[in-house]
């Protein structure tokens, strides 16, 4: 039987005056290249005025994957095409064998009242195009974001991602031939637990894959009252089935400072630190951390 501990918590920080300084942070997509850590992260201007975009996305780089210096440009930003006017959220990367930048996002229209799944690519990230319209769900279905892209061991592809039903978030899939797709939508991978602390929301998280192990998402969770927290469940290598899946959460936000703040902790990528799973993960909806996982075989 596999678990998994955290085993320490650390702050991320970006660079002061860059575009997106003071702004709210969240969905710290972060990868590696060489010794090299990359960072895209969505921005929102707080407080976010009438006509303020509900995203921008930055890039940045870091030596020891705390302290991000940020470029001067933005990575994507909302427009000209009317799916991501509104903003541009939730980055996942995806950096392919022959160096093309796959980016994933979410993109909300004009009115804000719908987000849907957009590919930008590029081998350059200071010059990346928007591909493709991904997903987008029928008129008055609700969002679908939060991409989460894994390879299985058959070499097939799939896209995870949140879509909305029934006044809850749930968890989708897609399968494709490629990292591009085309996709088709699959059975829902897994669902809430009448009983537990993932009772009525479920949102996608990274998804880490070790040599010998069974692969495993850390997801986001909440209840009713929108109380988020971080889980894993772990499936079998062709991602065909659940393995395992935590009882209790893996991450609980710590008290807020304020009575106003969100209770939220949102998964959002993971790379290798060592022998342990650094996580990257938002809390409140407006800070970045960081929490090193230990695996465990009993």
């Amino acid at each position: 039987m596999v678990t998994y501990a955290v085993e320490q918590l650390d702050t991320v920080a970006i660079s002061t005056n860059s575009v997106i300084d003071g702004m709210d942070l969240m969905s710290p997509f972060v990868w590696k290249e060489g010794d090299l850590y990359r960072i895209m992260v969505r921005g929102v201007p707080h407080p976010l005025g009438a006509h303020d975009p509900t995203g921008i996305i930055a890039r940045g780089e870091s030596r020891d994957g705390l302290s991000f210096t940020m470029d001067p440009g933005l990575a994507i930003t909302p427009g000209p095409g009317a799916e991501d006017m509104g903003g541009c959220e939730d980055p996942t990367v995806l950096v392919t064998h022959d160096h093309e930048y796959l980016i994933y996002y979410t993109g909300v229209d004009a009115d804000r009242s719908q987000g849907c799944m957009i590919l930008a690519a590029g081998r350059d990230l200071t010059a990346l195009v928007k591909e493709d319209l991904v997903l987008k769900a029928p008129p008055g279905e609700g969002n679908i974001k939060e991409a989460t892209l894994v390879q299985t061991s058959a070499g097939e592809w799939r896209l995870f991602y949140e879509y909305a039903a029934d006044g809850a978030s749930r968890i989708g899939m897609a399968g494709g031939p490629t990292a591009k797709g085309p996709w088709t939508v699959r059975p829902d991978p897994f669902g809430i637990r009448e009983d537990s602390w993932d009772n009525w929301h479920l949102s996608t998280g990274p998804i880490w894959q070790a040599e010998g192990a069974d692969p495993v998402m850390f997801y986001n969770g909440a209840t009713h009252d929108a109380r988020w927290r971080i889980g894993w469940i772990s499936f079998s290598p062709d991602l065909s089935r659940v393995t395992g899946r935590g009882l209790e959460p893996l991450l609980v936000p710590p008290p807020a400072l304020s009575r106003e703040a969100t209770d939220i902790a949102f998964a959002a990528s993971t790379v290798a630190e060592g022998d342990r799973i650094a996580l990257y993960y938002s809390l409140e909806d407006r800070m970045l951390r960081r929490a090193l996982i230990g695996r465990y075989s009993r």
